[in-house]
């Protein structure tokens, strides 16, 4: 028996008891069923009756009991209790928590999808690192996390949009282009310039291509870097991003905005709502009157555009382009823009929060040998994603960055993610994943097949029921990080997953002792559990972006 089936089942018992007179409430149509924290206290617990109680009017606990009769007969339910308050812990017998096996296997892919985010398209931007370097260590978080969000939305069966936002317009650039021209010509980066070994690389590429650049007038010759020189460093983003394991539906180019007209359209839909008004030769967002700390200039008294101004054109640009929700992935020093991207929303007439989030991650710190790593030969002065890849490779690093809550600070320790032993969180995982399949592949040698037989009523030793239940609590573990946008209770899961299967391995043969043993139906249905545990992991693997390894 499934969550899903389960929590069906206690639906129908609670319309049955409405039905019959017991209980006067509103039967819930979202009704879900969750793992005790305690073992001990049965497979699943739902917290029904607390929520009901005020509404039927009688104690927490005469519902749960009202409710625990009805429960207690459906088949594949050995017990009920309440708990507590009025919690139920619901118990089921070894045939049916075992079913759960053989349901796994046979959805393979799909196991732990569902339809709660289907009609829904989401416009998900992350990472867009300027087109002046490659990409820090915040960003390389934000691409791991922000692709395995997109992943896990889809497995919700939302539509995901990945977007990466090039910043193409502005002083930046400026910038750029004359770092690029002073190290074609040997002399020092500019004060407010950027330096490191990529800059004199893409300047010497771009002598390449165009020879006899260094001979134009600086004013030309810089124009001739910028037009080159951007283009090269944001290839070499998108290889390196590519080589992590993301790529993107959308490169959306910032100067798009001011060469198609896209600010001009913004300011005349927001004047049209009357929320436009001009000032001291500026033209303003009211901002203020939905929570801003202030309102906002989009049109300067010189008349040159805002940064903001590109926010308001980008946002609309999104929205009209399909996008019902868009999600936008800032870096720790960003979390000022909240408030006024908010206010923005709702002065297009949009939900804060709904159709427009903010998420805001926190800084990355590589240590090594206890200590903190500063210098990139590359960057010149922070360590950057091709770094934190060669160092570790792709799957460690993508884990490492993923199972973390973004709210929080991370120290990523580089000795630790090369270490093959269960205290690299990502080598415990694909280790285990490994160790399913060198069990079904000794097991097809001893003639151990699924084919053969299957009888989940076998499956009762302690560690068998543990792996099931959380086997079972797969599917919510999926649900829950779409709508927390928390793609690290995916990794902490399957480190849950992965302990409850290495314990029930060193516990439970899959295979005969000996030769001379005969193969029974215990060891084809252990050989179910075996798979749908392989299956599992490297489902949730999936959605972080790791591989699943058949051998280590």
């Amino acid at each position: 028996m499934t969550p899903e089936e389960l929590s069906t089942a206690i639906r129908s018992a609670l319309q049955g008891a409405v039905h019959d007179g017991q209980l006067q409430v509103d039967v819930p149509a979202d009704l879900r069923v969750e793992r005790p924290r305690q073992r001990g206290h049965g497979d699943w617990a739902t917290s029904l009756a607390l929520q009901l109680a005020k509404g039927a009017g009688m104690p927490p606990r005469d519902v749960a009991t009202i409710l625990a009769e009805r429960i207690g007969q459906v088949p594949g339910v050995a017990g009920v209790e309440v708990a507590g308050p009025g919690f139920l812990n619901i118990t089921l017998d070894a045939a049916s928590a075992g079913e759960l096996a053989r349901t796994i296997v046979r959805a393979g892919p799909a196991y732990g999808t569902n339809g709660s985010e289907h009609g829904r398209c989401t416009n998900v931007e992350f990472v867009s690192a300027n087109p002046t370097g490659p990409i820090h260590l915040g960003g390389t978080r934000w691409a791991a996390v922000g692709d395995s969000l997109a992943r896990i939305i889809e497995a919700n069966g939302g539509t995901v949009t990945r977007e990466y936002y090039f910043n193409d317009h502005g002083a930046q650039i400026d910038r750029f282009s004359r770092s690029l021209l002073a190290a074609a010509k040997g002399d020092p980066a500019p004060e407010d310039g950027y330096a490191g070994d990529y800059v004199l690389d893409i300047a010497h590429r771009v002598m390449d291509r165009e020879a006899g650049i260094l001979e134009l007038p600086d004013e030309q010759a810089q124009e001739r870097f910028r037009a080159i020189g951007v283009t090269m460093m944001f290839e070499e983003i998108k290889a390196s991003l590519h080589d992590f394991g993301v790529d993107f539906d959308v490169y959306f180019h910032e100067n798009d905005l001011h060469a198609d007209g896209a600010v001009d359209k913004a300011i005349a839909r927001l004047t049209e709502r009357g929320e436009m008004f001009e000032r001291d030769g500026a033209l303003w967002l009211r901002t203020s009157a939905y929570g801003d700390d202030k309102d906002r200039v989009v049109i300067r008294s010189n008349g040159e555009p805002s940064y903001f101004s590109g926010d308001l054109a980008y946002y609309l640009n999104k929205r009209e382009r399909g996008a019902d929700r868009v999600f936008i992935m800032l870096g720790a020093d960003h979390h000022g823009y909240i408030g006024r991207l908010m206010a923005m929303c709702q002065a297009f007439g949009d939900a804060p929060h709904e159709n427009l989030e903010v998420l805001i991650g926190q800084m990355v710190n590589l240590v090594k040998d206890g200590k903190p790593v500063r210098m990139s030969k590359r960057a010149g002065t922070v360590v950057v994603l091709e770094d934190l890849l060669d160092a570790v490779g792709k799957d460690a690093a993508r884990y490492a960055l993923t199972r973390s809550s973004t709210d929080s600070t991370m120290d990523i320790d580089l000795d630790l993610l090369t270490r093959h032993s269960n205290e690299n969180p990502v080598y415990y995982v694909q280790y285990a994943h490994a160790r399913t399949s060198n069990v079904a592949r000794l097991a097809a040698e001893d003639g151990v097949a699924r084919s053969d037989g299957f009888d989940p009523s076998l499956l009762v030793d302690p560690t068998e029921a543990a792996l099931l239940a959380t086997l079972g609590d797969y599917p919510r573990v999926v649900a829950q990080s779409a709508t927390l946008r928390e793609p690290h209770r995916v990794a902490r899961y399957l480190e849950d997953l992965a302990g409850r299967f290495h314990k029930w391995y060193d516990t439970c043969r899959v295979r005969p002792l000996t030769v001379e043993d005969e193969v029974t139906d215990l060891h084809r249905t252990r050989l179910w559990l075996n798979d749908a545990t392989r299956q599992v992991l490297a489902n949730g693997l999936g959605l972080l972006g790791v591989s699943a390894p058949d051998r280590m």
